[in-house]
This record gives structure tokens, C-alpha cells and sequence, in this order.
């Protein structure tokens, strides 16, 4: 797979039937590794062990409804009290972020109302937190760590 622009984290990785698949530590099983995942699994290692957010926070991969359609977001990080801290929409590495990315995450927060946005190909990071009275956002350089 592809180097990403990410600190180097250690995966565990099987091959059946000549597919190879990462575990991943917060749906607790093996997923298929496509460039998506790989991208997914190495930002779920970053909020983990770089920015220090709580396993137990963080969900991967789940349905929500979107105008009666059914869609699926890569990373929630929920706040304590049950809130949503912080969306990812990760993209694999051969995709170009545009506005097309920013547009879907934008749908998805219509329903979460999350405090910051990330969107990522594993190679470009694009940071914002929403601004809910002012009805705009701010670019950051970075996500905040986790605080208590």
C-alpha cells in the first residue's frame, strides 16, 4: 500500500484467498484493505495515539439517513455526553479532495451537527470547526487533542 502522510503506525494484516485484510481495533475484526480502509485505518491510529481521543468515543464506518437515503460516514468521534466532536470523510489516496468532499461531509453534518470537520486522502488533510451561530467555518492547521 501506499506511504501516507500520517506518523508510521504497526497493523495487523491477514491474507485469505489471496485478499488481504487490516484489522481494525475499533470494529474489533478483520476488513478487506482497500486504499480507502488503508487511509481510514491509519487516521483512526492517528486520533488514537497522536491526538489522544478514546477508543471507546470513536465508531467506524456507520449507516446514518441523509433525506431518506441511506449513507455511511467513515470516523465519528462523539463527545461524552453523547454529542458528535468530529466527523472524518476519508478518501483514497488516487482521489483528488475537492468540493465534491467537502460537499458530502457538509450533507452528512447537516444530520450530526459535529463541532469539526476532517477530510483526508491519507496524503492532504483539511481540518475546520463549524461555527453553528455565525453559519460558517474556520480552516485549522490541526484537529485539538482530546481533553477530558
Amino acid at each position: 500500500m501506499q506511504e501516507l502522510n500520517f506518523p508510521k503506525f504497526s497493523f495487523r494484516f491477514k491474507n485469505s484467498e489471496n485478499k488481504i485484510s487490516i484489522f481494525d481495533e475499533i470494529r474489533k475484526k478483520f476488513v478487506i484493505l482497500q486504499p480507502e480502509e488503508w487511509v481510514r485505518q491509519h487516521c483512526v491510529q492517528y486520533l488514537v495515539q497522536n491526538k489522544n481521543y478514546p477508543k471507546s468515543l470513536i465508531n467506524v464506518e456507520k449507516e446514518l439517513k441523509v433525506n431518506q437515503l441511506k449513507k455511511r460516514y467513515d470516523i465519528v468521534v462523539f463527545n461524552t455526553n453523547g454529542s458528535i466532536h468530529l466527523i472524518v470523510e476519508c478518501k483514497s489516496p488516487k482521489i483528488t479532495i475537492n468540493q465534491n468532499s467537502f460537499d458530502q461531509i457538509a450533507i452528512y453534518n447537516q444530520n450530526l451537527n459535529a463541532d469539526y470537520l476532517m477530510v483526508t486522502n491519507g496524503i492532504n488533510h483539511y481540518y475546520c470547526k463549524m461555527d453553528y451561530e455565525g453559519k460558517r467555518y474556520q480552516f485549522l492547521d490541526s484537529i485539538p487533542d482530546y481533553m477530558k
